[in-house]
């Protein structure tokens, strides 16, 4: 009996897009949050994107799409994101998943047209943890609550990088101590040394503001203009490959955030603030009460390591170090780490989730990290 052949690999079409969908409902039913695979007019920019790699897989014998992922880039970032992987429930098991992302991944970064490619991976089965490993992508961190499907999920996030990257990366003088426990996981499991960053205390909580009065601005054209008036740099941005739609606004309007929000998903990244980020960093209080009435129970944010004051200010308004992300941006020669930090104000619960040895630190780290914000310290009555 002759083996089975392999299904054909190729760049989507536009004349896939209705098919595409019919996939990624068959995946993911209602509930999938992003538009690549609900939105024809984004899937059709996106499949003509110079940025942007989007592959298929066909059955040999019926010609019918069985896989879809991508890798969406932008101008002027050598970042990319694996997104959109989807296999038709028929087809689970026969390593189209693998053969998509490894496809990929040589088109971009054995190719030299990206240093790294970051994914965020459901954890409800060991099975896409496992996709990825095998193509070469590592752990980073765990992102609790970060999404809502048909309910609350818990996802991971995996990297893979160019090689020699993570041997390029700028060093850290030092770093608030609730990330040391962070920074030591990912030198077990990545490999790389901090051992020249020491902690320190986190810097003083910012002085109570008044209560801030924030406006969000809910028009996603007009955000879209006036970021890139505000940020024509790309090096400003919190965090690369988010487009902001809503725009936060003090009521003295001394500072604004911009952030990109996800309802279907329940979720925001905070991508930038004006006139800088250490003009908001008092008020992120108010920033996450005001996204949580918006529909968003997880918000994150993207920051430098080598920033003590914003990483302080953070710790000190309840947001917790969920992973981090070395050698994430290229300044020059070198690279520079990013640490997510993030903030969920619904329950979390872990009972549901299947992590892999690899990404197992990196929750115990989560955990230890969550309980020593949210916690109260036993003190013993003398």
């Amino acid at each position: 009996m002759s083996a089975p052949t392999a299904p054909a690999v190729e760049q989507a079409a536009p004349g896939d897009i209705a098919e595409l969908r019919q996939l990624y409902y068959a995946v993911y039913g209602p509930h999938y949050p992003t538009a690549l695979g609900t939105d024809p007019a984004v899937m059709a920019r996106l499949i003509e994107d110079p940025h942007t790699l989007w592959l298929v897989t066909r059955c040999p014998r019926t010609g019918t799409l069985t896989g879809s992922a991508a890798v969406h880039g932008e101008p002027g970032s050598r970042l990319g994101r694996l997104e959109g992987l989807a296999v038709h429930p028929g087809q689970r098991g026969s390593g189209i998943a693998g053969l998509l992302t490894d496809a990929l991944c040589r088109r971009t970064l054995d190719a030299g047209r990206l240093d790294s490619v970051y994914a965020t991976v459901r954890t409800v089965s060991a099975g896409p943890q496992r996709v990825v490993s095998r193509s070469g992508f590592r752990p980073m961190g765990v992102l609790p609550n970060a999404v809502d499907l048909d309910s609350r999920e818990s996802l991971a996030l995996y990297a893979r990088y160019s090689p020699g990257v993570l041997e390029r990366r700028a060093p850290v003088a030092e770093v608030p101590g609730p990330l040391l426990p962070l920074l030591r996981t990912a030198e077990r499991t990545l490999g790389i040394s901090y051992e020249h960053t020491r902690a320190t205390d986190p810097a003083p909580a910012p002085a109570a503001p008044p209560a801030a009065e924030l406006e969000m601005i809910e028009a996603p054209a007009f955000v879209r203009r006036r970021f890139r008036d505000r940020f024509p740099d790309a090096a400003h941005w919190f965090y690369p490959l988010h487009t902001p739609n809503v725009l936060l606004v003090s009521d003295d309007g001394s500072f604004e955030v911009y952030g990109c929000l996800n309802r279907a998903g329940g979720y925001c990244a905070l991508v930038a603030a004006h006139p800088g980020p250490a003009a908001a960093a008092a008020h992120l209080e108010a920033v996450t009460r005001t996204l949580t009435r918006a529909g968003a129970g997880y918000v994150e944010a993207l920051l430098p390591l080598d920033r003590h004051d914003l990483l302080s200010a953070g710790l000190a308004q309840g947001f917790i170090p969920s992973a981090l992300y070395p050698a994430m941006r290229r300044e020059g020669d070198g690279f520079h780490d990013y640490v997510v930090m993030s903030r969920t104000t619904e329950q979390i619960d872990f009972r549901g989730m299947v992590a892999d040895a690899a990404l197992q630190p990196f929750l115990d780290s989560y955990v230890s990290a969550w309980a020593s914000t949210y916690l109260p310290s036993r003190e013993v009555a003398s």
